[in-house]
């Protein structure tokens, strides 16, 4: 195939190096020529390192950089282009008039494409003089290594160009997922699930950026923690991210913004770039706080209260168990004795709901996190009555482990839940609302969000782990004790739980009963 590449950035680069790689023709153009220049001479070094590395053979390298066809005018006619990629900045203005020029002077048989992150597609499409030919193609920086493009059809384009993208996208080696014309389209969107709930457990100050970024990596198995990711982006893009797809779905509580980030953001704390966000970087720069040495009485028994949900017995059962492992003495009966620290497993609710409930004693009850960790941390709950010493012992106990390797163990404030269900609940709620709104097949939801954000699973595979019950009383749970509509159970979770089925399938729609 011919592909025309109009854009000679990081994107319009990075494209071009995939599509000659994988043995397509590519014209790369720009305005400015020295643009196209420096872009070729990339794509040579680039390729150069992969030869160096034994991932690709001189032969092909030499293959590939003959394949680049540098255009001193980007609308230059192209009998033969079959394909155009539009890699330039983000202005509608500026993509309107990109394609206005290419409609004149390429042939009408030639499909146009936006990589368009936060655009509108089908208003992209809209000026043109025939919108049919456009759709997205959003690829992800850098365009060699992200191995996931999604295929925005706009509301005007022709039904086989979707198919056509597809086909190119994965016969050159990456995974292309299909999704509507909606704010964020679906990477962004699946992603705001973490970065909200996370600024939210920040406002109510349940806990310190570092601590949630802890949680968010030993306990979910995330690669980064949210801020950590903030950071690496940009606060500044974040923050623009969460209004855009807040304000485009209608003010959805789901998706609500911080009132954190706008402050931020005119600071000029955007993260990495700046040298400054929500850590510090750069020389002499000292990162996050260590976590305090474990101090207090390890050897102090322990109540484990009941959890008050059958769902989770398998969870507290597991607890009490490498408890047990680790030499903690742990109490049997109807209550605590007079000495004993009393932990709460909470699910969806607060430990002062369960001191108030269950008559516990306030001062010496503390909440435990019961998901199974994806590494070696435990997270400790404190209320508003914990005695300061109680909870140092609580964390020595919790540090205990079976071998010589002790749990690390953060320290929250309560919260309905806890840190990691709540993040969880988030990612998965999200993922469930674009499932229910048709925006994206389940199979290509959990395919974008680990190819594109690198969790470990994707929303509603990691829902199924918890499975559709559990994960709908937690949802309810954190509704009722919080009353916040950004915690409502999704109906995609609803029904599943209700029917018995896996939030992986897609199950019946109404066009299946048709044939």
């Amino acid at each position: 195939m011919r592909i025309r590449i109009v854009g000679a950035g990081a994107m319009g680069r990075g494209i071009a190096q995939w599509a000659a790689s994988a043995g397509h023709t590519v014209e790369l153009g720009d305005v400015r020529a020295e643009a196209v220049t420096d872009a070729v001479e990339f794509v040579g070094s680039m390729l150069d390192r992969a030869v160096a590395k034994g991932r690709m053979s001189a032969a092909d390298r030499d293959a590939a950089v003959a394949r680049l066809v540098p255009l001193a005018d980007p609308w230059a006619a192209g009998p033969d282009v079959e394909l155009v990629i539009e890699a330039v900045r983000e202005d509608l203005e500026t993509k309107a008039e990109v394609f206005g020029k290419l409609e004149r002077a390429l042939p009408s048989s030639a499909v146009f494409a936006t990589n368009t992150s936060s655009l509108s597609v089908t208003r992209i499409a809209a000026t043109l003089q025939d919108p049919s030919r456009l759709a997205g193609l959003h690829f992800f920086n850098p365009v060699p290594l992200m191995r996931i493009v999604e295929v925005v059809p706009g509301a005007a384009t022709r039904p086989e160009i979707p198919a056509v993208l597809t086909g190119l996208v994965e016969g050159c080696g990456h995974r292309a997922v299909t999704v509507a014309d909606t704010p964020g389209f679906l990477v962004n969107h699946a992603g705001r699930g973490l970065v909200t709930e996370a600024l939210a457990l920040l406002e109510e100050s349940v806990a310190r950026p570092a601590d949630i970024d802890r949680i968010a990596r030993d306990v979910l198995g995330l690669r980064m923690g949210p801020f950590e990711l903030m950071d690496l982006t940009g606060l500044d893009v974040t923050a623009a991210v969460i209004d855009s797809i807040w304000t485009g779905f209608r003010y959805e509580d789901r998706l609500r913004p911080s009132y954190l980030t706008p402050n931020r953001v005119v600071a000029g704390l955007h993260g990495r770039k700046t040298g400054q966000g929500w850590y510090a970087y750069g020389e002499g720069a000292e990162g996050p706080a260590p976590e305090p040495a474990v101090t207090g009485d390890g050897d102090r028994p322990v109540f484990l209260a009941p959890s008050g949900s059958a769902g989770t017995a398998p969870y507290v059962d597991a607890l009490a168990g490498a408890l047990e492992a680790a030499g903690v003495r742990l109490e049997r009966g109807a209550g605590p004795s007079a000495g004993a620290l009393v932990l709460v497993p909470v699910w969806g609710t607060t430990v002062s709901g369960a001191v108030r409930s269950g008559g516990l004693p306030a001062d010496r009850t503390l909440g435990v996190e019961v998901l199974p960790a994806a590494g070696r941390r435990r997270v400790l709950a404190v209320t508003a009555a914990t005695d300061p010493s109680t909870a140092r012992d609580a964390r020595a106990v919790l540090a205990r482990a079976a071998g010589d390797d002790p749990h690390a163990v953060t320290v929250v404030r309560d919260t309905a839940g806890s840190v990691a269900q709540r993040l969880l609940s988030s990612i998965v709620a999200v993922g469930a609302s674009i499932a229910e709104r048709s925006l994206a097949t389940p199979a290509d939801i959990d395919l974008a969000v680990t190819t594109g954000l690198g969790y470990p699973a994707g929303p509603l595979a990691w829902g199924e782990r918890i499975g559709a019950a559990r994960l709908l009383e937690l949802q309810r749970a954190l509704h009722t004790t919080t009353g916040d509509p950004r915690h409502r159970p999704t109906r995609w979770v609803t029904e599943r739980a209700d029917l018995g089925l896996a939030l992986t399938d897609a199950g019946t729609a109404v066009g299946d009963c048709w044939g």
